[in-house]
């Protein structure tokens, strides 16, 4: 019996290397116009149009008009999902430039996992919420404790909001570059959410790493117990 599979679709879809890399620049949970792609992922706005148009047609992006432009973006979690786990298998990318290496360092010290936190911070935050006695481990997911729903709650996220959305609420996410789990989810986009409004994390331009602000690092010491001396330790 010939057994009937779409696949090999998808893994075409993403194996093309110009594909690979508007993908790789999409995990940063944005949508982005068709030029901006171009320029990010190295490549010609005609030849970002056609790939763009290729996967929208097999559902992994999605687009949104806003005026006379079109935004671009991951279609759901579960691409996000895909996208992570080929980056965790996947050789390291050679570095070639003084600039690639310091990209290379803010993306492992902290950046965004499609809508989460990761990298060494997102992974120090989930240890500490672990350690505070937050967030409990049960197998493939977090789940919040009785001390953690006050804890959410004074922190200005309400789990009850969080709870209603489709997804899953709080899985483990296995980190490319620190090899231990963080925390992903709706409760970790929430979470994301919540510092990037506080002013304690910034998104950087042109790559996926977020910065800590000064005024992050004395809220993540006083909040999580989480002591950020510099990028990289």
């Amino acid at each position: 019996m010939m057994v009937q599979s779409n696949v090999a679709e998808i893994a075409s879809i993403v194996s093309e290397s110009s594909r690979a890399a508007i993908l790789t620049v999409l995990m940063d949970g944005r949508f982005h116009t068709a030029s901006e792609l171009a320029c990010m992922a190295g490549i010609k706005p005609q030849t970002a149009s056609f790939h763009l148009s290729k996967m929208q047609e097999a559902g992994v992006i999605a687009q949104e008009k806003q005026g006379r432009h079109r935004y671009y973006g991951i279609h759901n979690q579960e691409v996000a999902k895909v996208m992570e786990s080929f980056l965790l298998i996947a050789p390291p990318v050679k570095i070639k430039s003084l600039k690639q290496s310091l990209q290379d360092k803010a993306m492992r010290f902290a950046r965004t996992c499609y809508d989460h936190l990761a990298g060494s911070v997102g992974v120090q935050l989930t240890d500490a919420l672990l350690d505070a006695g937050v967030l409990r481990e049960d197998h493939e997911n977090f789940s919040v404790t009785e001390k953690g729903e006050g804890f959410f709650s004074e922190l200005g996220i309400s789990l009850e909001r969080v709870s209603k959305k489709r997804r899953s609420f709080s899985h483990r996410c296995l980190d490319w570059s620190e090899r231990r789990h963080h925390l992903a989810g709706a409760l970790g986009q929430a979470l994301l959410e919540r510092l990037l409004e506080l002013g304690w994390i910034q998104r950087v331009p042109q790559i996926r790493a977020v910065k800590i602000t000064e005024e992050g690092k004395k809220g993540l010491k006083e909040t999580f117990g989480m002591d950020l001396l510099k990028e990289g330790t």
